[in-house]
């Protein structure tokens, strides 16, 4: 059989992405978190929404997708949607389904641009830092972190 009379691209699954996450896998306890607080600051959120224009990136998506960048060390906006477009985890963390489109990267970057010089980003740290402290995930304890560069 030639390769132009296959089907290509086409994926079936009857597992969801939830089921293929494992129950232990740290990004669940992260994602909780993250849902408590970003469901604190809902009615913020819910201003941020347009009812003209070009349907844009939901926040909510936008403040995951940021928190996966710095937790997984993503370099870039790029790269980011790469991961999105093929990593099932990603895909997971941030609401997307199997057969939701990934955005194109131009289209994020002015989404997250636009988001963060706003003060969203701000309350979501507040909100995430309530839940901890709601859940005593948080210590006073004193520690100290060494940060000295040395060049190679």
């Amino acid at each position: 059989m030639r390769g132009e009379d296959r089907q290509q691209g086409a994926i079936f699954s009857y597992l969801t992405l939830e089921r293929r996450i494992p129950a232990e896998h740290p990004l669940r306890a992260i994602r909780r978190l993250t849902d408590g607080a970003l469901e604190r600051i809902s009615p913020e959120l819910g201003k941020l929404y347009s009812s003209t224009g070009r349907p844009s990136i939901a926040p909510e998506r936008l403040l995951q997708a940021l928190l996966l960048m710095v937790l997984y060390s993503v370099r870039s906006e790029r790269q980011l949607m790469e991961q999105l477009n093929y990593n099932l985890l990603s895909r997971w963390f941030v609401g997307l389904e199997m057969d939701d489109e990934v955005r194109d990267v131009t289209v994020f970057t002015k989404n997250l641009e636009w988001l963060m010089a706003g003060t969203v980003s701000q309350e979501l740290l507040g909100a995430v830092l309530a839940e901890a402290r709601e859940k005593q995930l948080l210590s006073a304890e004193h520690f100290t972190v060494d940060g000295t560069l040395i060049p190679a």
